[in-house]
C-alpha cells in the first residue's frame, strides 16, 4: 500500500506539473517549472522501480537520484529574481524566507547525491522515496499553492 502511494504522488505530481506548463508566457518561471518537472519525472522513476512496474535497475535508479540532484541545485539560482506568471504556483513566500528556500533546495540536492551512492537493491528505493518526499513536502506546504 504505501509503494503504491508514493507511486502515485509522484504519478500525479508529474501530471500536474505537466498541464501547469500550458500557456506559461514568462520564461525564466517555465525554467523553474521546468527543472520541478524533470525532478518529479526522476522521481517517477523510482517510483516506478519501487513498485514493481519496472524492473529495478541500479544504474537507473542512480543516474534519476543523480539527475534529481542536479536539478535541486540549480532551483535557488533559477528562483533568485521573482519573476512571475499566471501560471505559477510559487508563492511570494520564496523571496521572503529565501535563505530558508535555499536550504531546502541544497538538503534535496544532499539527500538525492546520498543516494545516488547507496540505492544498490530495490530494496532502498522505499527508504529513498521516503526521505526525498519528506523533503519534496517540506518546500511545497510552504512555498508552492
Amino acid at each position: 500500500m504505501k509503494r503504491t502511494g508514493l507511486f502515485l504522488v509522484a504519478t500525479l505530481f508529474a501530471a500536474t506539473a505537466s498541464l501547469a506548463h500550458q500557456g506559461v508566457q514568462n520564461p525564466l518561471v517555465l525554467a523553474r517549472m521546468n527543472g520541478m518537472s524533470a525532478i518529479a519525472e526522476n522521481v517517477k522513476v523510482l517510483g516506478a522501480m519501487a513498485k514493481g512496474t519496472t524492473a529495478f535497475d541500479q544504474e537507473t535508479a542512480r543516474d534519476a537520484a543523480e539527475a534529481i540532484a542536479r536539478h535541486a541545485a540549480e532551483m535557488p539560482g533559477l528562483f533568485e529574481t521573482p519573476e512571475e506568471d499566471p501560471r505559477s504556483e510559487a508563492l511570494p513566500a520564496i523571496w521572503d524566507e529565501f535563505e530558508d528556500f535555499t536550504a531546502k533546495s541544497l538538503e534535496l540536492e544532499a539527500i538525492a547525491l546520498d543516494l545516488k551512492d547507496t540505492i544498490s537493491t530495490a530494496d532502498d528505493l522505499r527508504p529513498a522515496l521516503q526521505r526525498l518526499g519528506a523533503n519534496c513536502k517540506s518546500c511545497h506546504s510552504v512555498y508552492r499553492e
